[in-house]
């Protein structure tokens, strides 16, 4: 991949510009009035009783709701007036958000007796998957979507040398009724400086797993969803898709590589074109269920060479349930984090192996 256009947003921020084979990045100077970048920054503070980090970012309020389409923050900004990507035109962009959740440099260092808290260090940044503002990951051409993909591996690396950062995550949001505010085909990429729970939980079970039975729990699973069958929705030489066994969502798809990987660093070119091909073969199954588009989260699980039990994959999950109704997370779910699916996975798996 040739390496992005780097540029600088009006308050300093960072963006860069991933282009496309024969693609020339076209940004223009962005001359919009911002203030300065925000002194107030996030605050971490601990949860003594599940012994989880809370990020406090009250400046997210401020952030951009809803904008009618001619002033869409994401579309590219010919005058670089009007728009957060001042360029012409462009393939695929990152910069850092406006609004984080996490930003600044430095380590976790809790302060504070009895109540601890500490500096929401790390970084947040935004990544439009094209220019289109009515397009869709879905509706990329190969090609496109592979650049994506190599935006995602650049990131990574990039983010996972700056000191105090100890988790990247690659998401998107993708529909209203998943809470999205702007409708611009977008993702998200979070340096936490801190191991998240879940991916905290899923390395302690696969460090168990080991130490019973010798073996890497997720390579277990994949070994054993493909001697099933009944759950596989699609597959190549390369990766795999499946609806887990335990599905907590009313659609649920994880995607993996057939061999061993931590992240997207270490995938081989043809495996980053497996999958880029085998990701836009699953949302676009998804867009197939019903008449409209499903909302999801598409969330990518990393993993660092300090975390040798960790499996790079995909989980990719929805709460339609059906074509008129959503799946909320009430009592069980919300407070007990216990998941109830009104779904059986072996039919979901079924319908989406239908929907070639």
């Amino acid at each position: 991949m040739t390496a992005p256009t780097r540029a600088k947003l009006a308050d300093g921020r960072d963006i860069l510009f991933f282009a496309l084979p024969g693609h020339l990045p076209q940004p223009v100077p962005d001359r919009r009035p911002l203030p300065p970048r925000a002194g107030q920054h996030s605050e971490l503070r601990f949860d003594r009783s599940t012994g989880q980090w809370v990020i406090i970012a009250a400046l997210r309020q401020d952030r951009t709701y809803k904008p009618p389409p001619d002033q869409c923050p994401l579309c590219p900004g010919p005058t670089g007036l009007t728009s957060e990507v001042p360029a012409r035109d462009y393939d695929v962009v990152v910069f850092e958000n406006r609004f984080p959740s996490l930003s600044g440099a430095g380590g976790l260092s809790p302060v504070g007796d009895g109540f601890a808290s500490a500096p929401g260090h790390g970084r947040c940044e935004v990544i439009c998957f094209s220019g289109n503002h009515t397009g869709s990951f879905a509706g990329l051409e190969a090609p496109h979507a592979r650049l994506v993909v190599e935006a995602w591996r650049h990131r990574t690396g990039e983010l996972l040398s700056q000191p105090g950062i100890e988790q990247v995550f690659c998401f998107e949001n993708r529909g209203e009724e998943i809470g999205v505010t702007l409708t611009h085909p977008h993702g998200q990429i979070y340096g936490y400086p801190y191991l998240t729970p879940r991916t905290a939980m899923m390395l302690h079970q696969a460090r168990e797993h080991r130490i019973r039975h010798g073996n890497n729990l997720f390579q277990e699973v994949l070994a054993r969803e493909l001697a099933d069958g009944r759950r596989i929705v699609a597959r190549s030489d390369l990766f795999t898709a499946f609806v887990p066994f335990a599905a907590r969502w009313p659609v649920e798809v994880h995607i993996y590589p057939n061999r061993f990987v931590p992240n997207l660093i270490e995938l081989d070119a043809n495996e980053l074109d497996g999958f880029a091909q085998l990701y836009l073969d699953v949302l676009r199954r998804f867009d197939r269920m019903y008449s409209g588009p499903l909302p999801y989260i598409s969330a990518l699980h990393q993993y660092t060479d300090a975390q040798p039990d960790g499996y790079f994959h995909v989980e990719l999950m929805s709460i339609r349930r059906s074509a008129t109704a959503l799946k909320y997370l009430a009592g069980s779910e919300s407070a007990m984090d216990a998941f109830i699916s009104d779904v059986t996975p072996e039919s979901v798996a079924e319908r989406l192996r239908e929907l070639t």
